[in-house]
C-alpha cells in the first residue's frame, strides 16, 4: 500500500479509467472520527464484492506532511491497494470532486461502471447503506 498525493482532477481521472463495475469514492482523515468508525464497513463492503468488479478509491484529507498517521492508519485496517491523499487547495479541491459537497468529513460516492456518479454522501453511513447502494449499482451495470 502506498499513498500517493493526488489533485481532485487526478482522482477524477482515475474513477472514469478504472474497469470497475463499481467504484467507491470516499474521502476521510485520521483526526474525523465518523471516518474512522465508517471505515471498516467500507472495507467490508470491498472485500465481499470485489469478485464483482467493486474498487475503493480512499482519498485522505491528512496533512501532507507527512503522511505517517495516514499510512499506519490503512495498514492497520488491511488497505493493501494505491490510496490518494488530497493534494491543492481545500476549496479547489472540493468544487473540483463535486461541487455539491459541503467539504464535510466523510464524504462517500459511488460510481458505475461508466464513471457515472449514482450516489452521494456527506456523513457517516451504515454498513447496511453501503451494501444495499453496491448491490444496486452492481445491478444496474448491464443496463
Amino acid at each position: 500500500m502506498r499513498i500517493t498525493p493526488a489533485t481532485a482532477d487526478q482522482i477524477l481521472q482515475a474513477i472514469q479509467h478504472t474497469r470497475a463495475n463499481t467504484t467507491i469514492v470516499n474521502v476521510w482523515a485520521t483526526w474525523c472520527q465518523p471516518c474512522v468508525e465508517e471505515f471498516p464497513d467500507i472495507m467490508k463492503v470491498y472485500e465481499k464484492y470485489k469478485g464483482q468488479g467493486v474498487r475503493v478509491v480512499f482519498i485522505s484529507a491528512d496533512f501532507e506532511n507527512p503522511p505517517h498517521d495516514a499510512e499506519a492508519f490503512l495498514k492497520k485496517q488491511g488497505v493493501d491497494f494505491v490510496t490518494f491523499l488530497k493534494s491543492g487547495k481545500d476549496m479547489a479541491f472540493i468544487n473540483t470532486l463535486d461541487p455539491n459537497w459541503s467539504g464535510a468529513l466523510p464524504a462517500t460516492w459511488i460510481y458505475n461502471a461508466q464513471g457515472q456518479k449514482q450516489h452521494f454522501w456527506e456523513g457517516k453511513v451504515s454498513l447496511e447503506q453501503f451494501e444495499k447502494t453496491v448491490r444496486e449499482t452492481l445491478g444496474k451495470r448491464d443496463s
